[in-house]
């Protein structure tokens, strides 16, 4: 579970800031997780909840947004909405499609005290 060491990574993450920019405690972490980044929210936030456990952030929300994935397709050049890679452009059928967003996995804001 990959997860669990992404919720470990944002959990080091938001103690280096804690560390350099003197707060004691996280309320809320904002992320942005696109559907083509391959992390499963839930699992997610069930590592986070594990690996937080005694840290500045114990206790935190995560409030996760969603970005559609997005990709060119490079055979009639539109931007169009895909679910998975792999998927055909739902303008042309065609198969050559490079992904241009949604793949990201990124914290947007943490709420402190």
């Amino acid at each position: 579970m990959h997860e669990a060491a992404l919720a470990e990574a944002i959990v080091e993450l938001v103690a280096e800031h804690a560390a350099r920019d003197a707060f004691r405690q996280v309320r809320r972490i904002h992320l942005a997780i696109g559907a083509l980044s391959h992390v499963d929210p839930r699992a997610l936030e069930f590592g986070f909840a594990a690996v937080a456990s005694g840290t500045v952030a114990d206790g935190a929300t995560l409030v996760i947004d969603r970005p559609p994935g997005v990709a060119r397709c490079l055979v009639c050049q539109a931007d169009v909405a895909i679910a998975a890679y792999g998927d055909p452009c739902p303008t042309c059928g065609g198969a050559e499609l490079m992904a241009v967003g949604g793949a990201e996995l990124r914290v947007i804001e943490l709420e402190v005290l």
